[in-house]
């Protein structure tokens, strides 16, 4: 525990020299400084502060968790599945056949920049002032104090209360002195939402026309993006108080035995309509100091209104830091997941970029898409074919095509989010033929051509993929899901504000779907039926970024989600055989599964340190 809790960073992250607009996470070891050395030059306190951000999970590395503290979040929800590759950690979690030594990489791996950043911020006030300004002595600490608040609340998510360690341990602690308690739940959001909005006020305070608290900051001449601003303080205010408002954490009775060794009640037992109204106010007070000004949703204009759509949805994960990005991970493994999400083509010459292909989309995602008339496809008014095939041509393709029906007029999301068989391939390289995507039996990306890089369920994820697979930036939240949070909240705490359809639809209409309430397309009619609509909007509107694993969780619907049977097209047919509705994969989530097990080397040191249920 004393290890742990008293990390000290030797090994400094120097920096590239940069040119411009480069990113604040291009960095590169160098060597050692001693402590006495890091804050006389502005080099080195910059160095010792990009410590603080090399922790950032690179989530293009999924494949990989929790290797560059990645998680397994896309295989590990309902969106998807890594079936056919085995060793992948979100199989484990599929299967409830994990132990209290998975995972245990993010709770070591955040508490180490948690201590830096504790550090950075006693010291940083210290630092040479002939390099290192009062300006950037407030920002950097700013960025600090949010930084070490945002890995408080990743850790939160993940494992419920955990401990808090709000100042510097002594390195020479011993004892009762290095033993800590679970901070209880409400506490730590207390915390960490007063820390983000100390960073705020921080930032803010020496904010100027050269240097705006709400975009990237720069040193000399180059912008570095990545770092914390005054927006990414609100955003993950708001973020936090959402998952103290939802009902895993609000009055959840399964955890009245949660209690540490003194009998610390650890999880409130008791519902707070309160909370979702805080989160609301939250939410607004982002939208109204940062929309549209700093923030705004990201659109694309052309003559033809559902390609500008199929655009726009398909380029605001992919254009770095555009206008609907609050914040996010520069240079990050991209590569990686290229290589997941891409058939493996074969056949084709090697000007065509191949893949594993093995990040399967699972059927019911397939499924929860609109059509393009904005309706769910088991609306009798939807047109929905469930069979047959049609010569259909898609937003990405160069003409019409054989396609199975189920695909035939779906919302331009769709057509973002999911490859499915007989797809015009992004990557045509200079093949003299067609680049068409088959998974059937003995198709080019089908199972008789591999054991493992192949889908289980004949679709592949085809958000975030370019023609390009060169490293970019993940982005970590964006504008859409705070509309999406506020109008959440709002339905809980003010069901029938005007507000609620006003931002659901604003989503709708950039998705290039009808608006609720418009033509014959009614609105939700009561609470229940729109909190329905928002968490289907989220699902779509957000796959595959790494929110529906939290949402399913916070919620307390993961049984009924990420405990489902996974079915997919039959990938073990050709031709009309393969378009039969087939199971590939058993899933199992069981109650234990809600919050992660805390890392058995880590309650075996601490003797105040209890472990979370059925663990």
């Amino acid at each position: 525990m004393k290890k742990r809790l008293n990390y000290i960073v030797l090994m400094i992250l120097m920096l590239f020299t940069f040119g411009s607009c480069k990113k604040y996470l291009n960095t590169v070891p160098t060597g050692l400084l001693v402590e006495d050395s890091i804050f006389t030059s502005l080099t080195n306190t910059n160095a010792y502060l990009a410590q603080v951000y090399a922790n950032l999970p690179d989530e293009f590395y999924q494949r990989f968790a929790p290797n560059s503290n990645a998680g397994p979040w896309m295989g590990a929800s309902d969106e998807a599945n890594n079936y056919s590759q085995l060793f992948i950690m979100s199989n484990q979690l599929n299967q409830s056949s994990w132990d209290a030594t998975v995972g245990g990489t993010y709770w070591s791996n955040f508490y180490k920049p948690i201590r830096t950043a504790t550090d950075f911020i006693a010291k940083i006030d210290g630092a040479n002032s002939v390099e290192v300004s009062d300006f950037l002595k407030a920002h950097f600490k700013g960025e600090a104090r949010a930084l070490r608040a945002i890995y408080y609340f990743w850790m939160l998510r993940l494992y419920g209360p955990i401990p808090i360690l709000s100042s510097e341990i002594d390195a020479n602690a011993t004892g009762d002195a290095i033993y800590f308690a679970r901070t209880p739940f409400d506490s730590c959001v207390s915390y960490i939402s007063n820390q983000l909005d100390t960073a705020y006020n921080e930032i803010e305070s020496v904010s100027n026309t050269s240097h705006p608290a709400d975009q990237p900051i720069s040193i000399g001449s180059t912008i570095e993006y990545g770092r914390i601003t005054s927006g990414v303080c609100k955003a993950y205010k708001e973020q936090v108080l959402m998952l103290a408002a939802s009902p895993l954490f609000n009055g959840n009775s399964d955890y009245a035995s949660l209690r540490n060794t003194d009998g610390t009640q650890l999880i409130p037992q008791t519902y707070d309509a309160n909370k979702w109204k805080t989160a609301a106010a939250a939410a607004k007070a982002f939208i109204d100091e940062f929309d549209p000004v700093t923030y705004s949703l990201y659109t694309s204009t052309g003559s033809d209104s559902f390609t500008n759509a199929y655009n726009a949805c398909k380029n605001v994960v992919t254009t770095e830091w555009n206008s609907e990005w609050i914040w996010g991970r520069a240079n990050s493994s991209f590569g990686t997941l290229a290589y997941d999400i891409t058939p493996k083509l074969v056949g084709y010459n090697s000007s065509v970029q191949k893949g594993g292909g093995f990040l399967a989309v699972n059927q019911s995602m397939v499924d929860a898409y609109f059509m393009k008339n904005g309706r769910t496809i088991d609306d009798p008014q939807s047109g929905y074919q469930t069979s047959g095939t049609s010569m259909f041509k898609s937003p990405y393709d160069v003409q019409t095509r054989s396609t199975f029906n189920q695909w035939v007029g779906r919302e331009p999301r769709f057509y973002v989010g999911v490859t499915y068989n007989n797809s015009y391939w992004m990557d045509q390289g200079s093949s003299s033929d067609e680049v068409i995507v088959n998974y059937e039996l003995h198709g080019n990306s089908g199972r008789s051509q591999s054991t493992t890089d192949v889908s289980s369920t004949g679709y592949n994820v085809r958000k975030h993929l370019t023609v390009s697979h060169n490293s970019r930036s993940w982005c970590y939240i964006r504008l859409a899901e705070i509309y999406l949070d506020y109008v959440e909240a709002l339905n809980e705490s003010d069901p029938g504000n005007t507000d609620i359809l006003k931002y659901l639809n604003l989503i709708r209409i950039r998705a290039g779907i009808p608006a609720y309430g418009t033509g014959s397309l009614s609105a939700p009619g009561s609470q229940t039926a729109m909190r329905t609509a928002i968490w289907h909007e989220r699902q779509i509107e957000l796959a595959f970024e790494d929110v529906r694993y939290f949402d399913i969780r916070r919620w307390k619907i993961a049984a009924q989600t990420m405990g489902q049977d996974v079915y997919g097209m039959n990938v073990y047919a050709d031709g009309d055989a393969f378009y039969t509705k087939t199971l590939a994969e058993r899933r199992r989530f069981l109650s234990r599964d809600y919050l992660w097990p805390i890392p058995n080397s880590e309650i075996l040191k601490d003797k105040l340190l209890i472990q979370n249920p059925g663990w």
